[in-house]
């Protein structure tokens, strides 16, 4: 049985908290594309969408970059 990342709830913490510097700084190094997925569906259900621009435009620009196929992080 697969176990699900905590990953976005603890993001979704420091977003909701205010501390929007250490949940892009999170956002970056992003562990998979599933999990800044998770994020998002997390901030839909929260209505906190648009409401910080920087926020939202990072997670699109990782996920973006970690969906490249020709972009690959290493570990």
């Amino acid at each position: 049985m697969a176990r699900t990342s905590e990953w976005a709830g603890k993001v979704l913490a420091l977003v909701r908290g205010g501390n929007t510097d250490a949940a892009i700084a999170q956002i970056k190094v992003a562990p998979t594309v599933k999990d800044l997925k998770a994020l998002l569906a997390a901030m839909i259900v929260h209505r906190l969408t648009g409401r910080w621009r920087d926020v939202d435009a990072a997670i699109a620009d990782n996920t973006a970059a970690l969906s490249a196929p020709r972009l690959h992080r290493s570990p």
